[in-house]
Formats: structure tokens, sequence, C-alpha cells
């Protein structure tokens, strides 16, 4: 073997040492670098309300879309758009001159047979009597009779024609059916209006107001439990800038069948709307949380680290070394989530640096701020 052979396989020998020695010591005394500096901060009890968030879509207690019944003139409008109404109230008027003359026509001719049926029965009972007399015939009898029933049922007919003509001379006032408030006006005055016009106009009934979502059954079954054991639900409102509305609902009806796509069954709730900053038909989002408000153990989300085993996080001890802890968690809020296991209150909890922690190692910990409290909503 030549000297440079020689040379070059001592080199590898020494090396392959090195590596090996090298891979037992932690990157920290490899380096000679001081602890890495971390963020702590100590696990506190926090009253964390465990909720459901789910789509849901306002929807009015009372919905009615204003249709023309009758054909003619649309005359002058009754209402400003976006008027609350009341029940019975006027709305719109279509010509009522053809259909009250109709009526008079119609009133004409009951009485027509009003009359013509007294003359019937005046000439039954002269009949009646000449036939006791003796002085009459049977026929002339039955054929009085008969006269007496026609113009009977000729009364009737004329008396049902005079009901559906003022039938017809109502529908040219368009009432609103209930009380709310009325929407745009699709119409216009002087318009020639019927049956196939579409809808005039729509009134809502908007206070109170419904929502309406779907909760699938493990949901749901959550939910009955958490009833049955007499935690109360409350329902709550995120509205489209992320603000919580100011007032609570309360579930009034599930539907009595489940979606067989969805697995899903609707659920409805109540809410008061008197400012009137729910619509029909807006997009909210619902949040189904229980009466009680639990205190559990709680760290910010940050701490939270996940691999193939689960959550884990790391704590410093009192001798500022990082130990590796597996955790259960359960609902997360406003940028903090709660530990079901694994985590006592105070312990501190690494929560910005733990890319450059490994188990076991020293740190040197700087304790966070204590944020501000969040006002409540």
């Amino acid at each position: 073997m030549t000297m440079q052979e020689r040379r070059s396989t001592v080199f590898a020998l020494v090396g392959v040492t090195l590596f090996a020695v090298l891979q037992g010591v932690p990157a920290q005394a490899q380096q000679g670098a001081p602890p890495p500096a971390v963020l702590v901060q100590p696990a506190e009890l926090k009253a964390i309300a465990d909720q459901s968030e789910f789509i849901g879509r306002a929807a009015a207690v009372d919905k009615v879309e204003l249709r023309a019944r009758v054909k003619g003139f649309l005359g002058p409008r009754k209402f400003q758009d976006g008027d609350d109404v009341k029940e019975g109230q006027v709305l719109f008027t279509i010509e009522p001159e053809p259909y009250q003359a109709a009526v008079d026509q119609k009133v004409a001719q009951r009485d027509a047979a009003k009359a013509a049926l007294a003359n019937a029965d005046t000439q039954l009972s002269r009949a009646e009597e000449l036939l006791r007399s003796k002085t009459g015939t049977q026929v002339t009898y039955d054929q009085r009779l008969s006269e007496q029933l026609q113009a009977k049922a000729q009364l009737e007919d004329a008396s049902a024609q005079l009901r559906d003509a003022q039938i017809q001379l109502s529908y040219t006032e368009i009432k609103s059916p209930i009380a709310g408030r009325i929407g745009r006006a699709s119409v216009s005055p002087g318009n020639i209006v019927g049956p196939d016009s579409g809808v005039l106009a729509t009134v809502v009934s908007e206070n109170p107001i419904r929502v309406l979502f779907s909760v699938t059954q493990r949901e749901l079954l959550d939910a009955r439990r958490d009833t049955t054991a007499g935690d109360a639900l409350v329902v709550r409102l995120r509205l489209a800038d992320g603000s919580l509305y100011k007032v609570k609902g309360k579930l009034d009806f599930i539907d009595v069948t489940a979606d067989a796509k969805t697995d899903g069954q609707m659920v409805r709730a109540v809410f008061d709307n008197k400012d009137g900053l729910l619509t029909d038909g807006q997009t909210v989002r619902v949040i189904v949380e229980g009466e009680k408000v639990p205190t559990v153990v709680a760290v910010p989300q940050a701490a939270i680290a996940l691999d193939q085993t689960g959550a884990y996080l790391y704590v410093v001890n009192d001798k500022n070394v990082a130990e590796q802890r597996r955790v259960k968690t359960g609902v997360s809020r406003d940028g903090l989530i709660a530990i079901t296991e694994g985590l006592k209150p105070g312990e501190k909890v690494i929560i910005q640096g733990q890319q450059r922690v490994r188990p076991g190692m020293t740190v040197t910990p700087t304790e966070a701020p204590v944020a501000a409290p969040a006002k409540k909503q």
C-alpha cells in the first residue's frame, strides 16, 4: 500500500469516529450555542363554552305574496315601499266600476226572481184554495206547484250569482292578510293586471324572526343528551361582519324527518327582531352552546403541535428543561384551546420557538405578557 493510500485510509477512519461521537452529543453542545430562547405562558383555567356553529338562513314567520285575483287597471298605490302595514289594510285597488255594475245587475236579477217567486206563491195558494173548494183541477194545482218550485230555484241561482259578483268586486281591493313590512311594488298604477300578472308586492312579518339550519344526526344526539342532563341550549347568531347579534334565541322546532342525502335534520330557532337587523332570506352563522359554561385548562392554540401519534406541546419545568407532553384537546375559542388531559393549571407551556426545542433540552424562557381580557359581546 502506498503512502498516499495509507493517509486516505487514516483520514476516513478519523472521520467515521468523529461522526459517531458527535451523534451522541446534543446539537447545543456540538455548536457551543447558548440555550434557545422561547416564549412561555402558564396554562390557565378559563370558562370556554362548548359550542357548535352552523350555516343558517333567516325566514319570516309569515310571508305573503300579493297578487291580483281579477283583471283590470291598477289604481293608485296605497303605501310606500318598505312601509309597515296593518292586517286588513288596503294596499292596491283595481278599477271597481265594471265589477260594481255586475253587482248591480245581479241585484236586479235577484229582485226579479223574488218578484217571480212571490207571484208563484200567490198562484199556488189560489190553485190550492180552488182545489179544496172543488172548483179547480188537480192538473192546475200541479202546474202552479211546479212554477213555484222553478221560481224558488231561480231566486237561489240569482242570489248565488249576486254573491259571486260581490266577491269579484271585493277582489278589486287588495288587502294585506297579515301585519308586517311591505317590499317594493313590482307594477306601477295604470297597468292592466290580472291573475297572470305575478306578484305585485310581498309582505313579511319579521318580528320575531326564525332562523333555519341543518344539523347532523350525531350533533342532534349530543344536543339531546345535554338537554336531558339539564344543560339548556342557547342559540346565538354571527352576522356577516363577524359581530354577534345582541339577542339570544331559543330552539322551538326540530323537523320530523331527516334528509336522506345529507343525514341532516332541519332545526329552527326564534329571535326577537325589533330593530329589523335580520331580514328574510339573510344568511347567518348559527352558534349553539350550553347555557352553563364549563371551566377548563386552556392554552394558546400556537402551543399545540401534531404528529402521527396525536397532539403534543412542550412544558418548561423549574430547571428550564423542556419536556414534551402528550395531551388531549377539546373545544377551541378565541385563540385558546381546551386541554382535557395531560396538563395542569400553572404549568409553563412554550407558545413560541418550539421548532428549536427537543425533549430534554435546556431553554431560556421568557414569559409572555398578559393579554387584555376580551370584551363580552
